[in-house]
């Protein structure tokens, strides 16, 4: 059985957990409501874990669900773009990586998943199947799609054909 401390869990997997979120919600304020939620989640209900990658895969797909909520909720519908307002955004430290974050954040959210999840969080496709609930040849089939869309947006920059 794992028994760590909510602030254990917190420091362990914060990286994570907001990356994900700000993957899929697109912007810095409704990635840190998701952060924020995901972890009182976890304070409120207690789940008892059987390891540490099970708490983990448990964040991950309570992230997903809370950032599909946030992205699908009425408020969100019912509101409108400011088209001309300064987008807050973060800058990496080279150009390159800002390019690969730009178009990571353009792909559908189906993509981003599996892309974040193989690449950055070093999950098996069989893992990556089992946290979001697909088969593990449709997760290939995701990221070989997803990697076909990320040369197509940085062809002119870093792939020449």
């Amino acid at each position: 059985m794992y028994n760590a401390s909510i602030d254990d869990i917190i420091s362990t997997h914060k990286k994570t957990v907001y990356n994900i979120a700000l993957s899929h919600t697109r912007n810095r304020h409704d990635a840190d409501d998701v952060f924020q939620e995901v972890f009182m989640v976890c304070f409120k209900k207690n789940p008892s874990f059987m390891s540490e990658e099970h708490c983990k895969a448990w964040l991950i797909r309570t992230t997903l669900n809370l950032s599909k909520k946030t992205a699908l909720s009425s408020w969100r519908r019912r509101t409108t773009s400011l088209s001309g307002a300064p987008e807050l955004s973060y800058e990496f430290s080279t150009p390159e990586e800002n390019a690969v974050r730009t178009a990571l954040r353009e792909l559908p959210g189906k993509y981003r998943t599996v892309l974040y999840l193989f690449y950055f969080e070093q999950y098996k496709t069989e893992e990556i199947g089992k946290l979001t609930g697909t088969s593990t040849g449709n997760v290939r089939v995701r990221l070989n799609r997803a990697r076909a869309l990320m040369r197509e947006k940085l062809k002119g920059d870093y792939f020449y054909e």
